[in-house]
């Protein structure tokens, strides 16, 4: 399921939007979005709508245990 971030950069009017392909990447986006004080506008994708990061958490946390586990 792809996502697509929209944020707005620290002193700018632009929103500017960056893609991710899993829930998991897009939340590393966002970590790094957070740490350079750029403001997170939308979260969305084509099968979820529009959500907030705590759903983006547990979309995440359903793909991770979806994925299979190498021993």
């Amino acid at each position: 399921m792809s996502y697509t971030i929209g944020f707005q950069a620290k002193n700018q009017k632009a929103i500017l939007a960056t893609e991710a392909a899993t829930a998991n990447q897009a939340v590393a986006i966002i970590a790094a979005l957070r740490q350079s004080a750029d403001e997170i506008k939308f979260i969305r994708s084509p099968q979820e709508g529009d959500m907030g990061i705590e759903m983006l958490l547990l979309l995440a946390k359903e793909e991770a245990e979806e994925m299979p586990q190498h021993a």
